[in-house]
């Protein structure tokens, strides 16, 4: 069996390697998880009018888990395409904090395609942009050449991040 070389494989990835996921975007993924982030408040809006309305406790936990760990997921994807796209900080942090408010990831993703920020491949080759050099864009290279190492580190670090905050419990204290 032979492999064939690829075209985008950054110095330092074996030939014929994946160097990112067939078909997955930048944009792709922004505005799969922007919408999945927006689908999760309305069942965790709906999870709470179940608790209050109808004294079901545990729908709050199921909608509460499910959102939180696409809030998450979500923010990290910001950060990802954001270094992506050599947003600034301040159009990264917005873009998290936008999970914040019920919904406003969607006005924010269709900004961003109105304004063209989300558009062009993933960066698996430096070129003279002078940000190229830095770590962030180093590292950034370095995990789209290794898509799979990418997603189990980006998977296992949510987890893990989700599991200390369910240790530390939910915003305002626990109810009695």
């Amino acid at each position: 069996m032979t492999t064939t070389p690829t075209t985008n494989s950054p110095a330092g990835t074996p030939s014929g390697a994946p160097t990112a996921a067939p078909g997955l975007t930048p944009k792709r993924l922004f505005r799969t998880l922007a919408f999945a982030e927006a689908v999760t408040w309305t069942l965790l809006i709906t999870a709470m009018i179940l608790k209050y309305a109808a004294g079901i406790e545990w729908a709050v936990l199921v909608g509460g888990s499910i959102h939180g760990f696409v809030f998450l997921s979500y923010a990290f994807s910001s950060v990802l395409v954001g270094v992506n796209q050599r947003w600034n900080v301040g159009r990264i942090a917005f873009a998290v904090l936008t999970a914040i408010v019920p919904y406003a990831t969607i006005p924010f993703e269709l900004w961003l395609i109105r304004k063209g920020h989300l558009e062009g491949p993933w960066r698996l080759e430096a070129s003279d942009h002078p940000a190229d050099g830095n770590w962030v864009n180093r590292l950034l290279r370095f995990f789209l050449a290794r898509p799979i190492l990418l997603t189990v580190l980006a998977v296992v670090g949510i987890a893990a991040l989700f599991a200390v905050l369910l240790l530390i419990g939910p915003p305002g204290g626990r109810e009695g």
